[in-house]
């Protein structure tokens, strides 16, 4: 049925009234996206396990949706996707388009590309050079065999077919870098500095393309107005940087902090200054696209405004309108019309071209570089990922009339395979080494036996934000020793690597691109202050400050930081708890950053190198606490012991916060009832159980006699070290839960530092049947940690690093026994099928 463009209606007045939603622009535009952006969401989740780019999906949902699969369905076609309906999708996705190049200026750091030195240049250019030579001899082949190739005119196809070839997608690649964890290697930073270059003349080329191309009808056109729309290109970019560029600082300057006004009239005209320079670049002649890219880099990338206006748009143009973007390239391609042998040559053709120039190019000139033969192989098959800036090529190609149906089809599917290879070519040919550490100092007790006085003490601090700053800084502090040893403190800003923009652009603005990099803090207001805080704090003397950055997805965020851990050979590693409280008293909100974190926490302890200590922060460090004799903030400080390794490492750490002359340690004991010491608690396991809600211990077997000499030895040597500047009481277990509460309500204390209890000592054991709320902080954590009560105190709970304890399974409610020995007359006890007796 034929339409006219005109008379096509934005909405219908409902099936009752005898309308056909589908016929009208709106509910079918509706359906369409709904249809869109369900299958590429289904497709990114089956692509997830190969580590595919969510691109990859997008483009192959809409190639599925189009002519090539269910579009074979006439019906279907002419009913979901009507050819009336195409322009009114494609404008709308468009303006992602244009509002995503937006944010690819705002978050490209210029200033980044000119520090990348001459192997990342060197790289870039033969890396564009080559495959850009060979996508002209490939044009001329396609010129001679593809039907209606030749009506174009040979400059602007030779262009857009180099330019086709010698792309390198730099969004994609960072993702594909942060999925192999190679952002750290050299091969990494060489391949996003070197991509950096790549896409900064990508966007060049396409202009020239675009000048050159006119409307693509065929028809001759005069050289001069190809130069003219040059000339205008280059006019209008000098405006921007000249009389933009002043003013968006100064738009920028008027909505900080400091500036104290309403932003959002400012970022509404920053909004319609994208729209107007798209239409400014398109009254030109080159794509709308440009004019939002370079009204992008007009923004000023310090301070709040960028961020601001990301927050505003980000979500919405890339969750939503991009994937329209990439699906309306899928529809326009038509697999059906790659038929015959010819042209199946021809795809083959392209592909071994395009891999073979970029791969070839990069690998020559990374030996000359004298990178080692696997990695320079790497860099070009990283080198060779196509994507975003590929499909915006073809596409403006094809509305330009430089492509036909069957050369698009070609080039899509030659981009769609180039990428789709990148990362299991990468994983094959490619996987640095990760060199384990001397294991030594992986626990505070081995680092204080130790005869090498001078030694460090080595800590790795996890933080989700400023907000965690303060009580990193007093944890710290309270922790340095001014007699043993000096203190190296590694601070690790965690930033969950999304499908977001920003997220993946993040990796450019350091150039210690990193999952983690090691590195100063950049600019931007977190890393100001954060860097302002920790450098102010290592004047101090005797602490070394390092900053981090982790930047990578939460399913893998535990191997960065065990990563680090095991490479810079910290001690311990202090992660924030993923619930965080704000205010006093009864007007106390729980801030949580979400269960993806606590899941990251789990598996640190699972999988740790080292000691590991979870910090629940209700305001340690917010400055309420009583100052010192000497000026400096007084800590009260209260070390829970029951018994075992756990506990131990926990009173090492009180030893070490005893000798400030700021902090005040308690230590309480609680020690079983006179005449039921002899009662042996059997903890059944249960692998069944969840471990969510209930209570994991070690399968390891201890012997209970050992571990209570070492409970008595490790209390009597801190007595003797710390005798009259300690103050150390016992308490008799009756009711645990209601004394470990009053502890923990009664607000004398800003810390409690308490063992993760993997082997209980009976007293703990008791609890080992009670429902969990955070049950990887084992049962005294737990109790402290519980969100309804009521607990005053900053919690640290500490796991004592021992990979024979690794292994940990739920158990069953507790049963008592007068004689422990019951089950395993050796005296020993584990959990390994029947019983645990502690």
């Amino acid at each position: 049925m034929a339409f006219n463009i005109t008379s096509i209606k934005t909405s219908s007045n409902g099936a009752w009234q005898g309308d056909n939603p589908l016929n009208f622009a709106f509910p079918l535009l509706i359906v369409q996206t709904t249809l869109i952006l369900v299958l590429s969401r289904f497709l990114a989740f089956l692509l997830k396990p190969l580590r595919q780019p969510k691109v990859i999906a997008e483009i192959v949902g809409g190639i599925l949706l189009g002519p090539s699969a269910f579009g074979r369905n006439e019906e279907y076609l002419h009913k979901i996707f009507p050819s009336w309906s195409m322009p009114v999708l494609e404008t709308v996705a468009s303006i992602g388009l244009l509002f995503f190049l937006f944010l690819v200026g705002l978050e490209l750091d210029l200033t980044s590309i000119r520090r990348s030195g001459k192997r990342a240049f060197g790289i870039a250019f033969a890396g564009i050079s080559l495959p850009f030579i060979c996508g002209i001899g490939v044009a001329f082949v396609i010129r001679k065999t593809v039907d209606g190739a030749d009506k174009v005119g040979y400059g602007q196809f030779l262009v857009f077919m180099g330019v086709a070839l010698s792309i390198t997608a730099f969004p994609v690649l960072a993702r594909i870098l942060a999925e192999l964890k190679l952002l750290t290697t050299r091969v990494g930073e060489t391949a996003m500095a070197a991509a950096a270059f790549n896409d900064v003349a990508a966007w060049i080329l396409l202009a020239l393309a675009v000048a050159l191309a006119g409307n693509g009808d065929g028809q001759h056109k005069s050289p001069l107005i190809s130069i003219w729309v040059l000339l205008s290109g280059v006019a209008f970019v000098i405006f921007m940087m000249v009389v933009i560029r002043p003013a968006m600082k100064w738009v920028a300057r008027r909505c900080s902090p400091e500036g104290d006004v309403v932003d959002e009239a400012y970022i509404c005209l920053t909004l319609a200054g994208v729209m107007v320079s798209g239409f400014m670049t398109d009254l030109i002649g080159i794509h709308s696209i440009f004019g939002a890219f370079i009204f992008g880099l007009t923004i000023p990338k310090e301070g709040e405004f960028a961020e601001r206006l990301i927050e505003r748009i980000e979500d919405f143009v890339s969750g939503l309108l991009l994937p329209l973007y990439f699906a309306s390239s899928g529809l326009k391609t038509n697999v059906a019309k790659i038929s015959g042998g010819t042209a199946w040559g021809l795809l083959a053709l392209v592909i071994g071209t395009a891999c073979a120039g970029k791969i070839l190019g990069t690998f020559a000139v990374a030996m000359m570089f004298r990178m080692p033969v696997r990695e320079s192989l790497a860099l070009g098959v990283l080198m060779n990922t196509k994507g975003l800036v590929e499909l915006i090529v073809l596409n403006i190609g094809k509305e330009k009339k430089v492509l036909n149906d069957e050369t698009f089809a070609i080039l899509v599917l030659m981009a769609l395979f180039t990428t789709f290879i990148t990362t299991p070519t990468v994983m094959a040919i490619y996987k640095p080494a990760r060199r384990s550490a001397a294991i030594a100092h992986r626990k505070l007790r081995d680092l204080t036996n130790t005869d090498e006085s001078k030694d460090q003490l080595r800590v790795l601090a996890c933080l989700h934000g400023l907000s965690n700053v303060p009580s990193i800084i007093n944890l710290i502090e309270s922790t340095r020793s001014t007699k043993i040893s000096q203190l190296k403190l590694y601070i690790m800003h965690l930033v969950e690597l999304t499908e977001r923009s920003s997220a993946i652009i993040m990796v450019q603005k350091a150039r210690k691109n990193g999952l983690p990099f090691i590195n100063r803090f950049r600019r931007g207001e977190w890393h100001d202050r954060v860097a302002g805080a920790f450098q102010a704090y290592s004047q101090l003397g005797r602490v070394s400050v390092r900053p981090t950055t982790a930047i990578s997805t939460l399913s893998t965020m535990h191997e960065d930081i065990c990563h680090v851990a095991e490479s810079k050979r910290v001690t311990m590693i202090i992660l924030p708890f993923h619930k965080q409280w704000r205010g006093e008293g009864d007007h106390q909100t729980v801030e949580n950053v979400g269960h993806g974190w606590r899941l990251v926490n789990q598996r640190v302890l699972k999988g740790a190198p080292c000691s590991v200590g979870v910090l629940v922060d209700r305001g340690f460090g917010s400055g309420a606490q009583t100052p010192g004799p000497t000026g400096i903030v007084g800590q009260r400080v209260c070390i829970l012991f029951f018994g075992g390794p756990d506990d131990r490492e926990a009173l090492e750490l009180g030893g070490r916060m005893a000798e400030h002359p700021a902090v005040k340690v308690t230590v309480v004991r609680f020690v079983e009832r006179e005449g039921l010491e002899r009662n042996g608690i059997i903890l059944r396991p249960s692998p069944s159980r969840s471990t969510e809600k209930s209570y994991s211990f070690s399968t390891a077997k201890m012997n209970p006699e050992k571990e209570k000499e070492l409970d008595e030895a490790a209390l009597a040597e801190f007595k003797s070290k710390w005798e009259g500047m300690v103050e150390y009481i016992e308490k008799t277990a009756s009711n645990v839960v209601e004394e470990v509460l009053g502890i923990g309500q009664c607000g004398d204390y800003d810390l409690i530092v308490v063992g993760k209890g993997r082997f209980p000592s009976p007293t703990v054991a008791k609890l080992a049947d009670r429902q969990a709320e955070h049950a990887e902080l084992g049962p005294i954590g737990d109790i402290l940690a519980s969100s309804n009560r009521r607990v005053l105190s900053s919690v640290l709970i500490i796991q004592q690093h021992d990979m024979a304890h690794a292994e940990e399974t739920p158990v069953a409610k507790v049963v008592q026994t007068n004689d422990y020995n019951k089950i395993n007359g050796d005296g020993s006890s584990g959990m390994e099928e029947i019983s645990k007796v502690v």
